[in-house]
């Protein structure tokens, strides 16, 4: 069974930074994608940011060049670095991952149990 496992949402004032983790667990064949979501109140869930296995990195407009994406591949762990918050960035935070449990297989998506940011003075 595969877990993903969150850390590091709170309050934070506008302009500070807070970063957060997302650790997977369990026994899978490969990742195929990891990345983060996020779901501001009374609003859909929208892509923040993604990293896939070759390399490849994308970022919501309103967060490139604020917020930061890397991996730790030893670790299965993601992070996001946020720094210079606005309080629309305001959300829970969901880690997301692709992967195939064995070779050749379907893709599995499986989501974390969300972080909530608050950013606010």
């Amino acid at each position: 069974q595969v877990q993903l496992v969150e850390s590091g949402g709170g309050l934070v004032q506008p302009g500070g930074s807070l970063r957060l983790s997302c650790a997977a667990s369990g026994n899978f064949f490969e990742i195929i994608s990891m990345g983060w979501f996020r779901q501001p109140p009374g609003k859909e869930r929208e892509l923040v940011a993604r990293l896939t296995t070759p390399g490849e990195t994308n970022y919501a407009e309103s967060v490139r060049g604020r917020f930061t994406i890397s991996r730790e591949n030893a670790k299965n762990t993601i992070y996001l670095q946020m720094d210079s918050l606005k309080p629309e960035d305001t959300a829970v935070y969901y880690c997301n991952v692709a992967l195939r449990l064995a070779p050749y297989g379907n893709p599995l998506n499986k989501w974390g149990q969300g972080a909530l940011v608050t950013v606010s003075s």
